[in-house]
């Protein structure tokens, strides 16, 4: 008998019963209880605290708020996808418009360097937010592939204001994690950010330095 099958065999055969697992407390990763317009709050207060920036807009004009970012921002090639809602109804929205939408469903290989170098900004959809952290969490898929969101010197995500929930735990079980996730779940709170050069924090380093979150609300916007 190996020492393992040993130890094995002791615990089995202890006094007072086998050996259960306890009984899990999530307690502190859960349960916080607020409400709808304190969850907005407290996600917008988290995510501004670190330049992330929020613009409100109602789910019918949120793509007149997305041009006027666009505009603001000097945007003349936007990195987009085709197949998502959010993807599609912002190419509608902006065609005629003299913005270059840069199709982003193309092996990265044959469009590196061009991301790299000549793309203004990327939008993107998200699967929700965290008013806990000020989070927002995104599904990448072939059609909103992860360096969507990692590499263009502006990222758009639109987040829908009913999507939020209160902390990370929650939304894993509102959206069943543990039944399936994808090769990667990303979790972005404000833009790119490091100080590993003397100590100075500076934005857009390895990544994004400008991140606008475009909220819809179902009414109008608040």
């Amino acid at each position: 008998m190996s020492a393992r099958e040993t130890i094995l065999k002791r615990l089995r055969e202890r006094a007072d019963g086998p050996l259960e697992a306890p009984e899990s407390d999530f307690a502190v990763v859960t349960g916080r209880g607020w409400t709808a317009q304190e969850r907005l709050a407290r996600f917008e207060r988290w995510i501004t605290s670190v330049h992330g920036e929020v613009i409100h807009a109602s789910r019918d004009g949120w793509t007149e708020a997305l041009a006027g970012v666009l505009r603001d921002k000097g945007v003349q090639r936007l990195a987009l996808g085709h197949e998502h809602p959010v993807a599609a109804a912002a190419r509608t929205a902006l065609a005629g418009t003299g913005i270059e939408l840069v199709a982003v469903d193309r092996d990265i290989e044959s469009w590196q360097r061009e991301q790299f170098e000549s793309v203004d900004a990327a939008l993107t959809s998200t699967g929700g937010g965290i008013a806990e952290t000020g989070s927002l969490w995104l599904w990448p898929t072939p059609d909103e592939p992860r360096l969507l969101s990692l590499v263009p010197p502006i990222h758009i995500a639109v987040l829908d204001a009913e999507t939020l929930e209160d902390t990370l735990f929650d939304v894993m079980v509102a959206h069943d994690w543990a039944a399936g996730m994808p090769t990667n779940a990303l979790l972005i709170s404000g833009p790119s950010k490091t100080a590993d050069i003397e100590q100075t924090l500076a934005y857009g380093v390895h990544g994004p330095r400008e991140l606008i979150i475009l909220v819809r609300h179902a009414g109008t916007a608040t």
